[in-house]
């Protein structure tokens, strides 16, 4: 074999078994995004490989056309394999300071009193949930359950999930389908976001597209779905704890619940907070109070309610939002003056934009600073610790009655 061609099937191999050794050592962490690299450089080592058996003993001469396609055709597809961990590098977990280990389950639920909306085949609705529950504990723990935002995940913030349960906290976080970019069933059948679903969430940011009352009538939809799949979620477990023998719903503690969610997700805990009588304590995170808006014809604008809010509410803004509250009608109950809310706790996270409160600025960088518009000022670590931190407080004081709330207003 030609000594160049026997050098680079050994350079083949020797990638190939160089990124193995570093898959089983603490520098890669293994996950999805290295997949295709995986499997490029196998394929790669494969060629070298029979190469190296074949011993051909005098190299073809190829073309310089063809070596040059050959060139590019191995570039493009080393730039492809490269794309996942670039999109999805590595990173740190924040800390986990309970003293609970962390399982987590998976259930599909069908609603029998409900049609999907977003098809016409006559099926019922269906809901995905996710739980993160103390796996080596005993006793019962309060429920949480949590909403995503517009078109974002269930595991959207698994740090916190994680953060709560191993304090014992039985958490449970909802896939709108439809409404999540993604979501699978148990079955495996994947269902992606709706495309009209998709356009009327960009186009409510946008002026002149929809009148404010269709931008009312939008909202008011967008609310009875959320509710609609929380509602549904949280009776059906409160029915399995008592029927069910599943671990999981053994653990819940029903007469102690609280709800939370992003975005969309936390305008939607808002309103279910109003709705239900057994939901103990709400976290909105970056939300406008969709639910608390009506709108007034004679003067074309969306007005506050005028209904006292009883249940214990935690505000968390960012710079995104803290620059609307007073100058942008869908932000008009989310006044911090607004008498309604007059007991609850507002927290300003300075530097920090929309998606600092969640886990994407860690699990993905890049796209958490295209779709925000440009990167935080503030360290994404500390702001998702800090929230962290906040919510386990504040469900402790509200859920548990243990410990003391005492926020600062900025951090």
């Amino acid at each position: 074999m030609h000594s160049l061609g026997k050098l680079k099937s050994w350079i083949r191999i020797t990638l190939f078994i160089v990124f193995v050794i570093l898959t089983l050592s603490p520098v890669i962490d293994w996950s999805f995004s290295w997949v295709l690299l995986a499997a490029l450089l196998f394929i790669f080592a494969l060629k070298g490989s029979i190469d190296l058996i074949r011993k051909k003993a005098k190299p073809r001469t190829l073309k310089r056309s063809f070596r040059v396609l050959k060139i590019i055709i191995t570039a493009v597809a080393l730039l492809i394999a490269l794309i996942p961990p670039i999109l999805f590098p590595q990173y740190r977990a924040p800390e986990v300071t309970g003293e609970y280990e962390v399982r987590t389950a998976v259930y599909t639920y069908t609603d029998p009193n409900r049609i999907e909306e977003f098809t016409d085949t006559g099926d019922n609705r269906f809901v995905n949930v996710e739980f993160w529950y103390p796996g080596n504990a005993g006793g019962t723990y309060p429920l949480v359950v949590f909403s995503h935002g517009a078109f974002g995940i269930r595991e959207s913030n698994n740090s916190t999930f994680t953060e709560l349960a191993s304090h014992g906290y039985v958490v449970v976080s909802i896939d709108h389908p439809y409404h999540s970019f993604y979501t699978q069933s148990v079955d495996g059948k994947i269902t992606m976001v709706n495309a009209d679903y998709l356009r009327e969430v960009y186009d409510s940011n946008k002026d002149g597209i929809y009148t404010m009352e269709e931008l009312y009538g939008l909202t008011q939809k967008w609310m009875k779905l959320r509710t609609g799949d929380m509602n549904f979620v949280i009776d059906t477990i409160l029915e399995k704890a008592v029927s069910d023998q599943d671990p999981v719903y053994q653990l819940i503690d029903t007469e102690h619940i609280g709800v939370f969610g992003h975005s969309m997700g936390g305008a939607a805990s808002v309103a279910l907070g109003r709705e239900r009588s057994d939901v103990d304590a709400v976290v909105n995170l970056d939300a406008p109070f969709f639910s608390e808006l009506v709108y007034d014809p004679e003067i074309n604008e969306l007005a506050a309610k005028n209904e006292p809010y009883h249940v214990p509410l935690l505000n968390i803004y960012t710079d995104d939002v803290w620059r609307q509250l007073g100058k942008n009608s869908a932000y008009a109950a989310n006044e911090v003056d607004n008498p309604n809310f007059k007991d609850a706790y507002t927290v300003h996270f300075q530097g920090a934009k929309h998606l600092s409160l969640t886990d994407l600025p860690l699990f993905s960088p890049i796209l958490a600073n295209k779709l925000q518009r440009g990167q935080a000022d503030s360290d994404k670590y500390y702001c998702i610790e800090t929230m962290n931190e906040l919510i386990l407080q504040f469900f402790d004081y509200t859920l548990k009655d243990t410990g003391r709330f005492e926020p600062q207003a900025v951090y």
